[in-house]
């Protein structure tokens, strides 16, 4: 999760303006029972809300009001005079209908399942039926435009934060605050991001594309992280679809065709909304901890399309740093039988905990749809345009280009967000509290005057036997985040074997369209290559494993790397990357204790302890569904749900450089991860290869161990470095997340919302007579090769996340060859993250 790119957000701060008219209360029956999902809101207006299954409500508006207006099935309607503009902690209570005392809705409780008993599950049938027929499926090709604008806010603001040390000299940011709709919280807007888009769309082809015409936000004008974080935050969704996914996290629907496995579902009401007749349909979860919703619905009794719809999270879901989220849609009707979604409010309060009077971020998306058009084609070719330079006029709009394509005005508060902003960067400790948030954010630290950054500065430290304490420095150049070349490069130095390590690396990028890039560099180093099956295509690529600071055996079986790389790469279409390079590595131990010995007819002794390889590579990549932020030689992905096809042939040839072997290296991985509905989301790894020709220890595929106590994926968690070796090799990884599914079942654990992960792993492989041959000299210290041919190595586990919201630990069994040598038939390994 990016929760770190909201730390600059938090201490920004602007002027609003305050509502005409707020009100909260609880709504009560006579014996003082909370009455949900009541109907509250100011009398001769349509503005009001429902109360939540507390009895609660907040609502507030713009105008001025005198009365308000409570009303509930089976109940008298209560109506209240407003002597103040500003009323809280209201009670109310409601009588029961003398004539209507049989006809009470109750809606708390267990609901039946059967149309034959529920009239709500009969409605819910027929909009089951229908959803292919309502909204923009209905139609070959469509078009419309796209007006969005996400606002971040300080929430719960009090004295106490106002007196902070945080915001003394900034204490103007707190001049007005405004309150909450939805929670009835005051907050302080602090962030705001417009964009208009025009969307085209093709669901015969099943492609879509989007057109950026202009993006505006509040001091971060050419910040694309910011904006791309914001776009993969709130990502689109679609109610009549099964599952809706916010925050990685996939909530079931309460149009879900599972729904009535997982939701109550009542008839509520039924009343004209715009001429149409419309059902009312209340609904809410029937466990807690689950990834659910609760709320109500409007759908017209003909077509039975979604006119209104609300989904507030349940406060049990199983969700971190989100304390609320609240949606509102609605839905235009363009004909008898036509309707489209006109508007989508957004808001989710990020916190730290739960509580009520926990201190917040509001973040709000509201999007505004208009000017349809349908079954206008479009050449195929129009939706794999992609747009290879970055626009500075898209991000630099003049005032009237607002004016004209703001579907809906800016409020008052939001137009202060601009002008507050620009009093505040002005202000020194702002910045320094800006500037510390983006170093931990990037990890780098910014010297604008040189163009340069130092960093990363998680990486200063490292740990292990051959260089003991392990100090690092390193920075890259920077002039922008679009930057066609870049070089960077680190020195680093080890107290135990008293040497200076260290490696340089540039690219440029030669062609935005095909994105065309030459690279190179050289790095001298000492590395773990026993944790990986595919050498890093990276020139200061370094692994966990070389540093890791503690493990679970002795980490000696380090080797001397120098690397020297050049190559080229190319994307001849979306996706798909094409990778040249040629490079030059000598290898030898590190390590008194490690032997890299190969016998070798030419040398004096006959046996050779150093490698000196050249060797070209031909890489191919294909990440379909992958989205990336940037248009510089180096970006980054945008989002992290799709697949990963890479296949690789490496040629090792004595006739380069004097080089010691021949052999050609063939290798292949498919890593796909799969949202499996409300179960959670399961991750998939394939990886094959295969060597051909006699080689040594060091250019041989190691089966990746893992002797730190780190959950690292794609490694053997109970294998040591180089317990098993081989030269044709299969592995599959599969691990699945349940995001509390199971755990929400149990009574006595669903309050501490953890969730399982099952894992499994297993390799297959083995080593020719010849490689066995050429790698045994008879040195003491030699490795005992040994590769899983008789049957397949592999291990399981069973991992419980979301340990006070930041922790996982698994637990891992191996499963087989456990009469090996030292073999560990268990161990922990743990992880940690900020994850929703």
């Amino acid at each position: 999760m990016k929760l770190k790119l909201l730390i600059p957000f938090i201490v920004l701060g602007i002027f609003s303006a305050m509502a005409q008219t707020k009100v909260s209360g609880h709504v009560f029956d006579e014996n003082n029972v909370p009455i949900p999902f009541a109907n509250v809101l100011f009398k001769g207006s349509t503005e009001g809300t429902i109360t939540n299954e507390d009895g609660k409500f907040y609502l507030e508006s713009d105008n001025s009001w005198d009365n308000l207006i409570v009303s509930f099935i089976g109940f008298e309607i209560l109506e209240v005079p407003l002597t103040k503009p500003v009323s809280y902690d209201l009670k109310f209570i409601l009588k029961e209908e003398a004539s209507s005392l049989d006809e009470v809705l109750i809606v708390t409780g267990k609901q039946s399942k059967k149309a034959s008993e529920n009239p709500a599950i009969r409605i819910l049938k027929k909009i089951w039926e229908r959803k292919r027929q309502n909204g923009l499926s209905q139609f070959k090709q469509y078009e419309y435009d796209q007006y969005e604008k996400v606002e971040f806010d300080l929430n719960t603001i009090d004295s106490a934060l106002i007196k902070s040390k945080l915001f003394k000299g900034m204490e103007f940011v707190f001049n007005e605050v405004d309150t909450s709709n939805v929670t009835g919280k005051t907050y302080l807007p602090i962030f705001l991001n417009e964009s208009v888009k025009k969307i085209s769309g093709d669901n015969i082809l099943n492609k879509e594309h989007e057109d950026l015409k202009g993006n505006k936000n509040s001091g971060f004008s050419n910040n694309q992280t910011i904006i791309d974080f914001i776009d993969d935050l709130y990502s689109e969704y679609n109610v009549y679809n099964n599952y809706l996914k916010f925050f990685d996290k996939s909530f079931v629907s309460p149009l879900s065709r599972t729904g009535v496995q997982t939701y109550n579902y009542v008839l509520s009401d039924s009343a004209f909304i715009d001429n149409k007749w419309c059902y009312n349909i209340i609904y809410y979860p029937r466990r807690k901890n689950e990834l659910t919703f609760k709320g109500d619905f409007w759908v017209n009794d003909s077509t039975y399309a979604i006119k209104e719809i609300n989904l507030q999270a349940s406060k049990s879901a199983n969700i971190n740093w989100v304390k609320e989220i609240y949606i509102e849609q609605e839905f235009e009707v363009l004909n008898d039988s036509v309707f489209l979604i006109k508007r989508d409010y957004f808001l989710s309060d990020f916190a730290m905990n739960k509580k009520e009077m926990s201190r917040g971020v509001y973040g709000k998306r509201t999007t505004i749809y208009d000017n349809y058009k349908f079954d206008e084609p479009k050449d195929p070719k129009f939706y794999d345009k992609v747009v290879y330079n970055y626009d500075e006029d898209v991000y630099n709009r003049e005032d009237d280009f607002w004016q004209n394509n703001r579907l809906e005005a800016l409020s008052k508060d939001e137009k202060g967000v601009y002008k507050m902003l620009d009093t505040l960067k002005t202000v020194k400790k702002f910045k320094r509290i800006y500037n510390l948030a983006s170093i931990l954010g990037s990890g780098y630290i910014e010297f604008p005057s040189l163009n340069l950054d130092y960093g990363p500065i998680f990486s200063t430290f490292g740990y292990n036997e051959v260089e003991g304490v392990r100090l690092r420095t390193g920075g890259r150049t920077y002039f922008g985040p679009n930057d066609l070349w870049r070089i960077e490069g680190f020195l680093a130095y080890g107290f135990n074997d008293d040497k200076f390590k260290y490696g340089i690396s540039g690219k440029w990028l030669l062609d935005k369209r095909s994105r065309l890039t030459i690279f190179g560099g050289n790095r001298r180093d000492i590395e773990q290559i026993g944790a990986s099956l595919t050498s890093s295509s990276d020139v200061l690529g370094r692994s966990l494993a070389s540093s890791a600071v503690i493990g679970t055996g002795t980490n000696d079986k380090l080797s001397n790397i120098n690397l020297t790389n050049f190559g080229a790469s190319i994307e001849p279409s979306r996706n798909f990357e094409v990778r040249i390079d040629g490079s030059f590595r000598t290898i030898s131990s590190a390590s008194s204790t490690f032997s890299l010995d190969y016998n070798d007819p030419e040398a004096l002794s006959g046996v050779s302890s150093e490698i000196k390889q050249f060797e070209s590579r031909l890489s191919l990549g294909y990440f379909p569904k992958r989205q990336m932020t940037g248009f510089g030689v180096e970006r980054k992905n945008k989002n992290d749900n799709f697949a990963r096809l890479f296949a690789q042939v490496s040629r090792g040839d004595r006739n380069w450089f004097d080089s010691d072997f021949d052999y050609t290296k063939v290798q292949f991985s498919y890593i796909q991860p799969w949202q499996v509905g409300g179960f959670g989301r399961l991750v998939t790894s394939v990886e094959l290869g295969k060597t051909f020709g006699e080689v040594p220890l060091g250019l041989l595929s190691v089966v990746p161990g893992n002797q730190s106590y780190f959950s690292i994926y794609n490694t053997f968690t109970q294998l040591d470095y180089y317990e098993f070796v081989t030269d044709t090799y299969s592995s599959v990884h599969l691990e699945h997340n349940f995001n509390g599914r199971i755990f929400s079942r149990i009574p006595f654990l669903k309050k501490y919302n953890l969730r399982a992960i099952l894992g499994l792993r297993g390799v297959w492989g083995e080593l020719s007579d010849e490689n066995m041959a050429l790698n045994s000299t008879g040195n003491l210290m030699e490795i005992p090769l040994v590769a899983p041919d008789t049957r397949m190595y592999y291990e399981y586990s069973f991992g419980v996340a979301n340990i006070f919201k930041v922790l996982r630990l698994d637990f891992n069994f191996r499963g087989n060859y456990l009469d090996r040598p030292d073999a560990r038939p268990f161990g922990i390994t743990g992880s940690f993250g900020f994850y929703f």
